[in-house]
């Protein structure tokens, strides 16, 4: 069954959106995300090995669909800390549509993974956890939830996340792709291109959001699991979202209305207004000035080099030159 959105009289949300839906038969609600210009500029700037680039790809699709969700003014931030070769993975979402991402990692590790081809998602990452937090502002309660990382997929972690912390059942898909066009004098050139769906159940009934109790992980041998039936409308849904391919997420020829009508056609979806993402950083000079204030005499000697301090901001690699502590 082919799309016609004119028809419709739907207006692509386009690369670099987020794009809210409900699908009301299945008592469901999401987004939907294609990443482009945004993705690239990102990747591009910190030139990371292929492996953390699209680690980090990924990281920055979850939090794209998740720091949208934000119905204030504040900031929604995805960090991983692990024993891994990428040690650190941090994508800082502040609404309404900037979003910034860098990476910590050994090279040398990452090197050895690539060059026996075992640098997957789940080695480079190791053991350790994931936190998001959301920050309301100065004078409101931070609020964290903290996830353990041994060995999963981001995908998997997202989904512990929601059955843990939330208690919401949540299905994700993320994908990441390398895009090869040809450019006269050039020849082939390559771009990142991602994309993501996040898929909860919340319906009015809140006994049909019921889901087992999570392992303790010492019970008595033999005890038997806690079972519970999942939501045939629950299972529709999630069965829908699993046969998502990634090509369907990183295809700059399908877009998220294409991919949603595909899905959910039988039942109806609902699509929201789109909301778009800029790379756009939020240091600045006066922030950095403050920071340098607020050190010590002694601290401010070890930073300076031939009389000058130089920050570099390791999300959008802009460097600020000071002569000496500001202030004095």
């Amino acid at each position: 069954m082919a799309l016609n959105l004119d028809e419709l009289g739907i207006t692509p949300a386009g690369l670099d959106a987020v794009r809210p839906f409900a699908v009301e038969g299945l008592d469901v609600r999401g987004r939907a995300v294609a990443l482009g210009p945004v993705l690239e500029k990102i990747l591009d700037r910190h030139a990371y090995p292929e492996p953390v680039s699209r680690l980090l790809a990924e990281a920055i699709v979850l939090t794209s669909l998740l720091g949208t969700s934000l119905k204030f003014d504040g900031r929604f931030t995805l960090q991983t800390q692990t024993k891994g070769p990428v040690s650190m993975l941090v994508v800082d979402f502040k609404s309404p549509d900037a979003i910034r991402a860098c990476a910590t990692f050994d090279a040398a590790e990452v090197a050895a993974l690539m060059a026996d081809g075992k640098a997957t998602q789940e080695a480079l990452l190791g053991h350790g956890h994931l936190a998001m937090t959301i920050d309301q502002g100065m004078h409101m309660q931070r609020y964290q939830g903290l996830v353990e990382l041994d060995g999963v997929s981001l995908e998997e972690v997202a989904r512990r996340y929601f059955e843990r912390s939330e208690q919401i059942p949540t299905e994700v898909r993320l994908g990441v792709g390398e895009l090869f066009t040809r450019q006269e004098g050039e020849g082939h050139v390559k771009t990142w291109t991602a994309g993501g769906i996040l898929i909860q159940f919340l319906p009015e009934a809140p006994e049909r959001m019921r889901q087992a109790d999570i392992d303790p992980g010492n019970a008595p041998e033999g005890t038997s699991p806690h079972e519970i039936d999942e939501d045939d409308a629950w299972v529709e849904a999630k069965v829908l979202v699993e046969t998502v391919k990634d090509v369907e997420l990183t295809d700059p020829e399908v877009s998220v209305e294409m991919l949603l009508f595909r899905l959910f056609h039988e039942r109806g979806v609902r699509l929201f207004e789109p909301q778009p993402l800029v790379d756009k950083c939020s240091c600045s000079r006066e922030k950095i000035e403050n920071v340098l204030a607020g050190f010590s005499d002694d601290d401010v000697d070890h930073m300076t080099v031939d009389g000058k301090i130089i920050v570099t901001c390791e999300f959008c690699s802009t460097s600020y030159e000071f002569d000496g502590k500001p202030g004095q």
